[in-house]
């Protein structure tokens, strides 16, 4: 397992994706947004090292039936130390709930950095891009804040439905109302 850090786990979170949902906070992010709503996150050795017990006591929090799935933020999920850190958790997430969503926000752009570079540059990206179903990507640009969007803080961010995207070979988008 990766040495990779968490900040926190939400066992009931409404905020970060449809339903109630399991959100876990990833230590370490290089985008450093100004107006960050988590800048403590920035730092890879913030929070407690993720282990097999804390996969472990996620899987244990998603099983009640009125958990939807869960989300990946932060800190950043997407940086390849935590890419290497939660390829194992996502393994097991979607073997033992394959019903459950998983959502993952990242500062990153969808296609010119996580399809673009971040595929064909480390091994964990193309398996894990297999296990997300939605991704809102883009750094949070604080003079394009807008509290009216949803699961999403600026204008410039999207929510990409991740497998329809790489089937379609272009961006396809999540609808709130669906």
């Amino acid at each position: 397992m990766a040495c990779m850090n968490y900040a926190d786990i939400k066992i009931c979170d409404v905020a970060n994706g449809p339903g109630v949902r399991v959100s876990l906070f990833v230590s370490g992010c290089t985008h450093h947004c100004r107006e960050c709503f988590n800048p403590e996150t920035w730092d890879f050795n913030y929070g407690k090292p993720f282990t097999e017990e804390t996969e472990n006591e996620i899987i244990k929090y998603m099983e009640p039936d009125y958990i939807k799935g869960i989300t990946l933020l932060g800190g950043e999920p997407m940086e390849h130390i935590n890419q290497q850190g939660l390829l194992p958790l996502l393994r097991k997430v979607t073997n033992i709930y394959p019903e459950k969503n998983v959502w993952c926000f990242t500062g990153y752009d969808f296609e010119k950095d996580v399809t673009g570079y971040m595929v064909n540059e480390w091994k964990e990206t193309e398996e894990l891009l297999s296990y997300i179903d939605v991704m809102v990507d883009g750094e949070f640009i604080a003079e394009k804040k807008d509290l009216g969007l949803v699961f999403k803080g600026s204008s410039n961010q999207r929510t990409i439905m991740v497998k329809e995207s790489m089937a379609a070979g272009e961006l396809v988008y999540w609808d709130s109302n669906s």
